[in-house]
């Protein structure tokens, strides 16, 4: 089985050899054949047997993923048997338990391919004397890279907003992120190529806040995030990846169960949620439905929250069905749309400025999963994507008026082979994506005060779009379609106390430029203290793909036109288009246990990029134009503290530092009347992803009761902001009254530090099989009611506030 599919790996990796439409039907062929995406969960089995071989009914069987804290429970039917599915990868602790029985504990470590066990039960009999049984710390051993999970159990003791943006309200808990507006997350100094991997289809559109419509967390099972060492087969946007497993209703032993939940909060926002799952025989299903409104959309661009309201409505649905022992079927389908004004600053809303946005989205794919035998399984996924945006003008727009409609599609075809041998294992596998787009976009200046001829600044190539001179709206029209075909091979290979995480990637990328990289992911792991301390290191050459978002103006001749003289001079006066990004990461860490109840993991890194990929956000809305720089460098540390749960206690603290330094000169963008446009063509400069200190804390308290506390603390030290001269901001009645929370005058210009208090808390109710019923729950966002920004006039996000305190409540009824 290795030399044939290692003949299928050779095959994949010679397209850059041979004809890429040849290729590209091969391997479209191969992923049908072979049967299509990233399996990340997998399910354990066993049977329960006494001390004389007779099956044990009755039995129940816990299973704890330390990791993320994910706790799932069955019991044994009249066989003795069990089976647990949708299970994340990993270290999980079984504890199988019957009243006049020991307890049989024991710690799988389970990968893709399903764990069978068989269990012993002896009769428990009085004794003098107490076994104490060692319990094992959540030490990774086989990791050469950085990784953080959490599971529903933990999330839903967050204190997270009502109006959250999503998943990424979760993920910004965890060590590496540089927290931004409308839930924008920088990993690693990077602006935001992540890719989430939800149930095995790859999307890594932006899901931040304006931009697209974030994913739902009420679906999340388990999210897993990886930054350090990325596996070879994720690609495209990999400064960070999220693998996202959802609920799902096989292995509830019930036909029917879920929730209800209605939510209200400040702005006058209001949310309701509805889960139900299940399963019959060998079918179990999972859907959610959720549903908000608010005033305060997104995070407001003045002190006042003016024009800010907006809805969103998200469904999500997933049948798992069993059709043998052998071969598994999951299909699923989700999608949301979203309703929402842009936020003004107090000049717009004097002028009547009415701007609203537009976003809807819809995904659907199938995986088909084959156990091959003991040590081996196939799978394979076809799904489709299509994500909308509209930007709707008004007549009193001002100092520019836009609209936008655009469309785009991911079509996925990709397979998995995976082959497991105790600490040896294989996964290989072949992607191949096609991408079509469509961009229609308008613009013209409505102010007379913008862009004035003779002006410092002015910019003469926007002239012909000026209608207070006579002038006419841009109009840029366009559809293209891309292709991107993949391939690679990762190993994890253990020896002693040695674990080497070996991987090869190959990407083909052909749409406005091409492109091609080989890229070796390289780790190792080892041991110092079995179980307490373990050392690790890696090199990544990755190869990221620029944002599919807008690219198609971006990317265009006529937008080069629009730069000022000072940034085509930098360029020649010639057209350059946007290239993807090829980076080189650099890592070394470690992870050591104090007890069983505490852990530390601590990373260092340095990433070198050629030909940065960023954003350019158009006046504070919704619209971002890809663009890159020549070079970007970022070095860091980071470190988690894990307290895992003991008498009802858990939490954790993590830091982050970072320093991104990127280097002129840039193409793509639409900058209009950006003064500190000339920064971008100037020399090397911090950018706005560079932060000297990020720290956040969070603490359960979850005593044996109905009631429970949660909360989080978190520092930020300031993202960089525009180097604008104070005597220019204080005169503007826009910004005035922002100057005291930024510092100008510093070497290097940023917003003022802040720290932000969350708190939550609930009550849950539980009937006599210990399933809960009812829960309340009352949520405190930033408590200290703390004004602070989280960016000032920055040429890549603009300006935007931390939101001010708002206390929320929910409830929910179980069934």
């Amino acid at each position: 089985m290795y030399f044939e599919y290692s003949k299928y790996l050779f095959f994949l990796m010679s397209i850059r050899i041979l004809n890429f439409q040849r290729s590209l039907f091969l391997v479209a062929f191969l992923a049908f054949a072979s049967s299509a995406n990233a399996q990340i969960t997998t399910s354990i089995r066993g049977v329960v047997l006494d001390e004389q071989r007779a099956a044990i009914p009755g039995a129940t069987v816990s299973v704890t993923h330390p990791s993320s804290g994910l706790e799932r429970t069955t019991a044994t039917d009249a066989a003795g048997a069990f089976e647990l599915f949708n299970l994340p990868l990993g270290a999980h602790d079984v504890a199988i338990s019957l009243s006049g029985f020991a307890t049989h504990t024991e710690r799988i470590n389970a990968g893709s391919v399903p764990v069978s066990l068989t269990a012993t039960l002896t009769l428990a009999g009085f004794t003098d004397t107490v076994k104490v049984v060692p319990t094992e710390t959540a030490i990774d051993a086989s990791s050469a890279g950085t990784r953080h999970a959490v599971s529903v159990t933990r999330i839903e003791r967050m204190p997270v907003a009502v109006s959250s943006r999503g998943i990424e309200a979760v993920l910004v808990a965890f060590p590496g992120f540089a927290q931004n507006a409308n839930g924008a997350i920088h990993p690693r100094g990077a602006h935001n190529q992540m890719t989430f991997l939800v149930d095995g289809l790859p999307i890594s559109d932006q899901l931040t806040g304006a931009f697209a419509n974030s994913l739902d967390v009420a679906v999340v099972q388990t999210a897993e995030l990886l930054t350090g060492n990325i596996p070879a087969e994720f690609g495209s946007k990999v400064s960070g990846v999220a693998v996202l497993n959802s609920r799902s209703g096989r292995g509830s032993g019930r036909p029917l169960t879920g929730a209800v939940s209605i939510a209200a909060g400040g702005f006058r926002t209001g949310q309701g949620s509805m889960q139900l799952g299940g399963e019959r025989g060998r079918v179990g299903y999972f859907g959610s439905v959720t549903t908000m409104r608010t005033d305060r959309f997104l995070d407001q661009v003045a002190l006042d929250n003016l024009h800010n309201r907006g809805h969103f409505a998200r469904g999500f649905g997933r049948v798992d069905l069993g059709i043998n022992d052998r071969t598994h079927l999951r299909t699923h389908a989700m999608g949301g749309g979203s309703r929402f004004e842009l936020a003004n600053q107090r000049s717009q809303q004097a002028a009547g400025q009415d701007q609203r946005q537009q976003l809807d989205d819809v995904s659907t794919w199938t995986t088909v999963a084959r156990t091959l035998g003991a040590t081996s399984t196939l799978e394979a996924t076809a799904g489709y994507r299509t994500t909308t945006a509209a930007l709707l003008p008004s007549a009193g727009d001002t100092p520019v008026t836009a609209a936008q409609d655009r469309r785009l599609s991911t079509y996925t075809l990709s397979s998995r082979f995976n082959r497991g041998a105790g600490r040896h294992q294989l996964r290989a596998g072949a992607d191949v994506q096609r991408f079509p787009v469509r961009e229609h976009f308008t613009m013209a200046i409505t102010s007379p005060s913008f862009n004035v001829p003779g002006a410092d600044h002015y910019n003469a190539a926007l002239l012909p779009f000026d209608l207070t001179r006579g002038g006419r709206s841009f109009v840029f029209d366009d559809a293209q379609t891309g292709i991107q075909v993949s391939g690679f091979t990762q190993s994890t290979l253990g020896f002693d106390r040695w674990s080497l995480n070996l991987g090869l990637r190959y990407d083909e990328y052909r749409f406005l430029v091409n492109g091609r990289q080989w890229q070796p992911r390289l780790g190792v792991s080892y041991s110092v203290v079995e179980g307490a301390l373990v050392l690790r290191a890696s090199y990544n050459r990755n190869f990221q793909t620029p944002p599919n978002e807008n690219l198609l103006l971006s990317n265009s001749e006529v937008a080069s036109r629009l730069a000022p003289d000072s940034v085509r001079e930098t360029l020649g006066q010639a057209y350059q288009p946007i290239r993807p990004e090829r980076q080189d990461v650099y890592e070394a860490g470690g992870q050591i246990a104090f007890g069983a109840a505490l852990t530390l993991d601590a990373a260092v890194y340095r990433k070198i990029s050629r030909d940065q990929q960023d954003n350019n956000n158009f006046f504070d809305t919704g619209i971002i134009f890809p663009m890159s720089l020549s070079r970007i460098d970022v070095t860091g540390a980071e470190a988690r503290l894990t307290v895992l749960p003991r008498r009802g206690i858990s939490g954790s603290l993590s830091a982050t530092t970072g320093r991104a330094m990127s280097t002129p000169p840039f193409t793509g963008g639409l900058f209009l009347g950006q003064d500190a446009v000339d920064l971008l063509s100037a020399g090397p400069f911090l950018i706005d992803h560079d932060q000297r200190l990020g720290l956040q804390g969070t603490l359960t308290i979850d005593p044996d009761g109905p009631w429970w506390i949660g909360g989080t603390v978190r520092y930020d030290s300031g993202l960089v902001s525009n180097p604008s001269d104070p005597a220019g901001v204080a005169a503007d009645p826009d910004f005035f009254d922002l100057l005291p929370f930024v510092d100008l005058n510093a070497e290097t210009p940023r917003v003022r530090p802040r720290t932000i208090v969350d708190l939550a808390a609930g009550l849950d109710l539980k009937d006599g099989r210990g399933r809960r019923t009812w829960s309340a729950q009352i949520q405190v966002t930033n408590l200290t009611n703390r004004t602070a920004l989280y960016n000032f006039q920055s040429v890549f996000v603009g300006t935007r506030l931390v939101a001010p305190r708002s206390v929320s409540v929910r409830f929910a009824r179980n069934f």
